[in-house]
């Protein structure tokens, strides 16, 4: 299964200095990570004011989408990305979950800022 990442999610992820590969493991698998080109400039210019947002990892792992013509928002990117690849979303944005919820879309938020729960459609 695919994840895709949310810019909130991953922020979450480093700031609970997760182990983010042992925390997956056990809701996912191995997952594809993905990371929309919207999130990546987000990642990055967060990254300038906030350090410590593990985005050699990310820049390691994932694999980047380029945005489609006609989604401009990061998140409608991830929704539209997460319901053709049927694919999980790292996120902890609750008006994202909402919506991917409604698209019957699985999630992945860290909770209690150390460890990941998968929620199912």
């Amino acid at each position: 299964m695919d994840l895709i990442i949310d810019a909130c999610g991953w922020v979450a992820v480093a700031r609970g200095r997760l182990n983010v590969d042992l925390e997956l493991r056990s809701l996912l698998g191995q997952p594809e990570w993905v990371l929309p080109a919207g999130v990546q400039a987000e990642l990055e210019r967060l990254d300038q004011t906030e350090r410590g947002l593990l985005l050699d990892l990310v820049r390691l792992r994932a694999t980047v989408v380029p945005t489609p013509a006609g989604l401009d928002h990061p998140d409608d990117h991830i929704v539209a990305l997460a319901k053709e690849r049927g694919a999980a979303v790292l996120t902890v944005d609750r008006a994202l979950k909402a919506r991917l919820a409604e698209s019957g879309v699985t999630i992945v938020e860290v909770v209690d800022g150390h460890r990941l729960r998968r929620i199912d459609p």
